[in-house]
């Protein structure tokens, strides 16, 4: 096994919701396995409430974690970053980066907190897929 971690940067508009909650789920199945990073365009305030509470019933946390603005730096430090939604993030040359668009939630799911857990259980399956491409699941 390497001595270099992955390093994964996760961004979207805000680093209020989505960036965080899939930032909260790489770390829970990776362990020490990856290094796991977000940020924002423009960052909120605080961590969307709604989004907490629906990855802890996971057992993922980030209650703990402040929305940061995203960098050049952060941008060229990682190995793989994830835009997950709709960020228009500026491209930079040598910096690869994929989009994860969450599928949109089935209109019978009415309630706001049914159209949380359904944007988290997206975001798991695809942060499930990243931790095996990673290969962190033996490191973890």
């Amino acid at each position: 096994m390497s001595d270099k971690k992955p390093n994964v940067l996760f961004v979207c508009n805000t680093n209020g919701g989505k960036s965080q909650l899939a930032a909260a789920l790489l770390r829970q199945v990776a362990g020490e396995g990856v290094q796991v990073h977000s940020a924002g365009l423009v960052p909120a305030h605080h961590i969307n409430e709604l989004a907490a509470d629906v990855v802890a019933e996971l057992g993922a946390d980030m209650r703990a974690e402040v929305p940061t603005a995203l960098t050049e730096e952060a941008l060229r430090a990682a190995d793989r970053v994830v835009i997950v939604g709709e960020a228009q993030v500026p491209e930079l040359e040598g910096v690869t980066m994929e989009r994860w668009v969450p599928a949109e939630a089935p209109a019978e799911l009415a309630t706001e907190r049914e159209r949380m857990e359904f944007l988290r259980d997206d975001i798991a399956a695809r942060v499930s897929n990243l931790n095996r491409e990673l290969g962190s699941a033996a490191a973890g």
